[in-house]
Formats: structure tokens, sequence, C-alpha cells
């Protein structure tokens, strides 16, 4: 599986979630849309993050995407644990659908309310039915071309950072 796993780049996206007055938020690797009608989308969250241990017991989460010059906001949610720092202290947000957080310089970001859980291994994946969207609009036209496009944060820009937490 390495030979194939390792010819992936994903896009990384910010996961936050917020429940029982409790916030966190985790840099991801692993999520993808999963239906078009539907439009459904899943996020797998790692059981060993506090993030995961929040989104338990929330009903939405919000995802983010960030542009590769945003390495400072994945270094925060990616190389920080919440169990150590207030993530939300260091950045703009705002209380979303449902309240979730909702990180304010992201480019793109949505809520989803949670359908399901489903077990994936050492990760969790959460299906989400879009309820809240926003951020940068750029036209399908200029991200296939390239004009005017950020270019997104994937997981070779990130691949330095340095976990807040171990992965299992």
């Amino acid at each position: 599986m390495d030979v194939f796993v390792g010819r992936l780049d994903p896009e990384m996206c910010v996961v936050t979630a917020a429940a029982g007055g409790e916030r966190a938020g985790c840099l991801v690797g692993f999520s993808s849309q999963c239906s078009i009608h539907p439009v459904r989308f899943v996020v797998w969250l790692s059981e060993a993050n506090r993030t995961f241990r929040v989104a338990r017991d929330a009903d939405v989460l919000a995802v983010h995407l960030l542009a590769r010059e945003q390495r400072g906001l994945a270094e925060l949610f990616g190389g920080q644990t919440g169990d150590r720092v207030d993530k939300f202290a260091r950045v703009r947000w705002r209380q979303g659908h449902g309240g979730a957080a909702v990180l304010e310089d992201a480019r793109a970001w949505f809520v989803g309310r949670i359908l399901h859980r489903v077990d994936g291994g050492d990760h969790v994946g959460f299906v989400l039915d879009p309820v809240e969207w926003g951020g940068a609009r750029e036209p399908r036209r200029a991200a296939r071309t390239g004009a005017g496009e950020e270019p997104p944060l994937r997981l070779g820009d990130a691949a330095a950072i340095q976990p807040g937490h171990p992965a299992d």
C-alpha cells in the first residue's frame, strides 16, 4: 500500500467541533466528498485527539480549506494539542450554524450536520450534510487553469508539521 498511498497528496483541512461548552480543532488529511445527490462529505478524525473527543458529542462540524500560504494555521491546528493550548484564542473565528466554530480566515468552509459516525480503524468517519458554507469564491475555470488560483495546502506542504499528539 505504501506505493499507492505514497503517490497521494490530498488537500488538508481544519475540522472544528463544539459541544458541551468545549471547542476543539485539528488538521485533517483524510476527507472527501462521498455523495453527489445529496451532497455529503466525510472527515476522518483520529481517536487519539481531543477534536475527536469533542466531536463525539457534537451535532455539527465545521470543515475549512486552507491556502498553501496559511501554513501558520495548519501548524497551530496540526502541531498543537487543545489539551494544552486554546487554539481559538489565537485565531479569528465566529459561531456558525448549530454552534460550530468557523475560522474566519479559511479560504473556504462549510458546516455540516453529522449524519453518521463510521468506524474506520484508528479513525472515525463523520459523514456530514452541509447546512452552511462560505469563503472566497473561485470559479471552477480559474481553479482548472490556475488563473488567479491560490494553491490549496496539501499533505506534502504539511508533512513537516510535528503532530500535537501521538498518532496512536
